[in-house]
């Protein structure tokens, strides 16, 4: 199929979508090659991917794979890191590094940072994750160990989907996810970091509704809706089951990214 940008006829969605987590994906140590894991953990299923399919990978195990490790006591907090440490009550060592993954601080508060990470997109504490996030290897005497975001999630998934699209002969998508907390709402919902193959965003103005309305703003996050939809099964606890089958979507291949659903800052009425 020759590459294009996606119209907005050429997305469909059924009237079921199978959501499904896939079991068997080891604790991911870096350099691990992720295609290899997903490919095993899909024949212990007995699974062949096929057109349509959406791998969905918790943006995690890529950290892992790609080697985000980072050992605090390495970390050399300077002035700024520590006055920031002391009014939000934070460890110094982790404010200096949101702020390296950063471009701006959007908001603060006791026990939270609000930046707009260098990926564009405004979160908590840079999306950096302290939870089971020692590698393998690490000295007993280390630590403690915080896991950055992939450095280029869009990239990564881009990789995963041509590795694993030539693998099953099949115009798969790869959404890799995230959890995000939302202004003026409680609880994470998962959310695209990187995505491969399929439109980010169905853009569906120009369509009627029932009553033959032309639709003048509506637009769906598709990809943001795949990675909520995969975080219901993956789990956020213990579960360990950062793998999701999303099956049941017609897309066209698509070259948009994740960037297709960040709003420009000067129009976020919350940055």
């Amino acid at each position: 199929m020759t590459e294009r940008e996606p119209a907005a006829s050429d997305f469909r969605v059924g009237s079921e979508l199978v959501v499904r987590a896939i079991p068997g994906v080891p604790t991911v140590e870096s350099g691990d090659d992720l295609s290899e894991i997903v490919v095993a953990a899909f024949d212990h299923a007995g699974i062949d991917l096929r057109d349509g399919d959406v791998i969905v990978l918790a943006s995690k195990v890529v950290s892992r794979a790609e080697g985000c490790f980072v050992d605090l006591a390495k970390v050399a907090p300077d002035g700024r890191a520590r006055a920031l440490a002391e009014e939000v009550d934070k460890d110094p060592r982790l404010i200096e590094l949101i702020l390296r993954e950063s471009l701006g601080i959007s908001r603060k508060t006791k026990g939270a940072l609000i930046v707009r990470h260098r990926l564009g997109f405004v979160s908590a504490n840079a999306g950096i994750d302290a939870s089971n996030a020692a590698p393998g290897n690490a000295p007993p005497d280390s630590g403690p160990w915080v896991l950055t975001l992939p450095q280029d999630p869009d990239a990564s998934a881009a990789a995963l989907r041509d590795t694993l699209g030539a693998q099953y002969s099949a115009n798969i998508a790869v959404v890799i996810t995230d959890s995000w907390g939302r202004p003026f709402r409680r609880g994470t919902v998962g959310f695209a970091l990187g995505v491969a193959g399929l439109p980010a965003v169905w853009d569906r103005r120009g369509a009627s509704d029932r009553h033959g309305r032309v639709l003048e703003s509506t637009e769906s996050a598709v990809a943001d809706s795949i990675a909520a939809a995969a975080d219901l099964v993956a789990g956020q606890a213990d579960e360990s089951r950062p793998l999701t089958l999303v099956r049941g979507l017609q897309f066209p291949r698509s070259l948009e990214s994740s960037k297709a659903l960040l709003r420009n800052p000067e129009d976020d009425l919350y940055a």
